[in-house]
């Protein structure tokens, strides 16, 4: 699976590009599907936000790039889904557009609906994550970032890759997310940890990372 871990969704042209790139293709001829699952999370979630993000009307672009087809995922149907009927609906989409919200919430509902089973067969896939889309895939959040709180307690979550993600930096409507906020963030963090802001993205492919940035962002 290629791997596209942004901020703010495909807020200018260099992340346009990369996700272009990932793709092999361009977007007006690929199929995507949104999982908006994790916009229902957390402790401050609203239906709003959801809608938002399937309808294309979210500040962070997502489903509004101009793709070919776009479908609707919802993680928490899939266990009442016969699951050969959803699995090819996974197997023929070009990317998945994984909406923010709770990243503890969006880990627990990857792995009861089975997706994160079925990631590491998805070689061609592109998985484009958006703020806590993007750090489900990281090993930790730290306990900053923990709103709802899994079966397990803790702060863990899928572990594809092997860094760690402080996302919205130095963002007007996230004024705790300063710089030294994310320095005292990795400190309790193990391993490598980004703090990026919403002109950057991570892309991660055939297990080279780059960070593509017309914002700022720090290796932490």
């Amino acid at each position: 699976m290629k791997l596209l871990l942004t901020d703010s969704g495909i807020k200018n042209a260099i992340i346009r590009d990369a996700l272009v790139d990932l793709l092999g293709k361009p977007i007006a001829e690929s199929s995507a599907l949104c999982i908006p699952t994790a916009g229902y999370g957390g402790p401050g979630a609203d239906p709003g936000g959801p809608w938002r993000f399937v309808s294309g009307r979210s500040p962070s672009p997502m489903t509004e790039l101009g793709w070919k087809s776009v479908g609707l995922l919802e993680l928490t149907a899939l266990p009442s889904i016969d699951e050969a009927r959803w699995v090819s609906w996974v197997r023929e989409a070009d990317a998945l557009l994984v909406n923010g919200g709770d990243a503890l919430y969006l880990a627990y509902w990857m792995r009861e609906s089975g997706l994160v089973e079925l990631l590491p067969s998805l070689r061609d896939t592109v998985y484009v994550g958006l703020s806590a889309g993007s750090m489900v895939m990281t090993p930790h959040i730290g306990e900053d970032f923990v709103g709802w709180r899994p079966p397990t307690g803790d702060d863990s979550t899928l572990g594809v890759v092997d860094f760690s993600i402080f996302p919205h930096l130095d963002h007007p409507d996230c004024p705790e997310n300063t710089l030294a906020a994310a320095e005292q963030w990795a400190a309790g963090i193990a391993g490598r940890a980004y703090a990026i802001d919403e002109q950057t993205a991570i892309k991660v492919a055939d297990g080279a990372v780059e960070v593509v940035s017309e914002g700022h962002w720090k290796l932490l």
